[in-house]
């Protein structure tokens, strides 16, 4: 069975709208709930640690009652639509915090929304993603779907670290803090309808199977998912290396607004801004759909997959130099050495996906379950928990640096001190570096799952399977 091209069509768009309210809340809820709303980025960070916590628990129990579900419309769409319209709701909440919130009111608003804004996403990324290893056995095939689910997802990422600051300053009608909190919210609601017209038209587009309950099938249980997915040593390789490459990613993503508020600085700082990402943004999706494919044609995904590493650390690297060379006003340097964070990144969000979707069939060799909710709710749990730690990083670091935010609701902005602006540059660049560095080391010492296992793995459930069926 495979994706017609109707099909195809309509899981991008839900992956668009998908990864456009993640990009919001990761990108920019330390922004609004610190620099907008007064919280202290300490707290901020120690929060969102504390979701990620949460979701230990949390996104394993989802996979399994997904894995569970049993009903007329297949096991993974009821979710996605209504894990989608719940979470709309909530981000709503995430950004549109009513101006009565104040001290530990506000605190206290923060974390109960934060924890819920997790428990609706998952509750619908984790059958997002299990849709593909469910619905093809084919490498090529699920290569062919992770490359759109990744790009459209890029796409959608991209449309808000864009975008949206410069739509929160034209939504709110300025610069000031009254302003931008007025535009965050109108941002979230905009984004909200989207991501719910997005995954309905996927609900109705992609026809599963009806779900038939096999009475010779045991469900899973909490200590068969754990056993399942502790088993499976390929599967905690790819969900560590996920980690660490997203939290690199991460990081960036919510320190870029600070370096160009105040590091790039002037006026304007928001387009600077704009153009980072656009360039980034584009450097992502071309990855995915030029560049990988044309690397496929001469290399091993694992190949590739080092590769790319290199390509981001060197990336960094060249960001790093050019801020201390005094280039970091110049946007041409600074774009061109974003391009190799970017392409490298956006090519492996594509292989981790690949690589994810071959350890279900490794599990399934070794323990004869096939786990594609349960192992898709560790992608689901560590991309979390990756910008939970991102956020937790940056907070504390924010802090040590002694960044100051605005005290007021004019358009004025700080000046930092030269030590605090160096600070901001080293925890951009510095703390990903180690991080990929660190991604190199585990994939290259520990990674099994070689373009010639995959087949024969394939291949091998293929004969099981046959036999079964004999």
């Amino acid at each position: 069975m495979k994706f017609s091209r109707k099909q195809t069509i309509a899981y991008g768009l839900g992956a668009v709208g998908k990864d456009m309210v993640y990009a919001l809340s990761s990108s920019y809820v330390m922004y609004y709930y610190n620099q907008i709303l007064g919280i202290s980025s300490s707290f901020v960070g120690l929060i969102l640690m504390a979701a990620r916590v949460f979701d230990a628990v949390n996104d394993p129990f989802m996979g399994i009652i997904v894995a569970s579900t049993r009903s007329k419309w297949g096991k993974f769409r009821p979710w996605i639509l209504s894990g989608s319209v719940l979470n709309a709701f909530v981000l709503y909440l995430l950004f549109a915090v009513g101006k009565g919130f104040q001290g530990t009111g506000l605190n206290v608003y923060f974390a109960v929304i934060y924890l819920l804004w997790g428990v609706t996403y998952t509750m619908m990324d984790i059958p997002f993603w299990s849709l593909i290893p469910a619905v093809t056995d084919e490498p090529k095939d699920r290569e062919s779907m992770s490359v759109v689910g990744r790009t459209c997802a890029g796409v959608g990422n991209a449309l808000i670290t864009v975008f949206a600051m410069r739509a929160v300053q034209v939504l709110g009608g300025g610069i000031d803090k009254a302003s931008e909190r007025k535009g965050f919210a109108m941002v979230a609601l905009v984004v909200a309808v989207i991501f719910v017209i997005f995954e309905l038209i996927l609900f109705l587009s992609i026809k599963e199977k009806p779900s038939q309950k096999n009475s010779d099938e045991k469900p899973a249980s909490i200590s068969d998912m754990f056993k399942a997915l502790f088993a499976n040593d390929q599967a905690m390789v790819v969900v560590i290396t996920i980690v660490l490459i997203n939290t690199a990613l991460y990081i960036t993503s919510n320190l870029l607004i600070y370096f160009f508020k105040y590091d790039v600085g002037g006026a304007d700082w928001a387009s600077s801004q704009m153009l980072f990402n656009m360039v980034g943004g584009a450097s992502q999706i071309l990855g995915m759909m030029l560049l990988y494919p044309m690397l496929r044609k001469k290399m091993t995904n694992e190949s590739i997959f080092r590769t790319c590493l290199i390509m981001e650390i060197i990336g960094y690297a060249l960001i790093l130099a050019a801020c201390f060379l005094g280039l970091a006003n110049n946007m041409a340097v600074i774009c061109f050495a974003g391009l190799f964070v970017f392409l490298a990144n956006g090519i492996l969000t594509v292989l981790t996906t690949v690589f994810l979707s071959a350890t279900v069939d490794y599990g399934e060799l070794k323990t004869g379950r096939r786990e594609e909710s349960v192992i898709f709710s560790m992608q689901t749990f560590v991309v979390k928990l990756a910008s939970g730690l991102a956020v937790f990083l940056s907070g504390i670091g924010l802090d040590l640096i002694g960044l100051v935010g605005d005290d007021s609701t004019e358009g004025a902005i700080v000046q930092q001190s030269a030590s605090t602006i160096n600070g901001l540059r080293i925890l951009m660049t510095v703390l990903p570096i180690i991080g990929l560095i660190a991604a190199i080391i585990l994939f290259t010492r520990k990674f099994e799952l070689t373009d010639e296992k995959i087949i024969s793995m394939n291949t091998e459930l293929k004969r099981r399977r046959g036999e079964a069926d004999a």
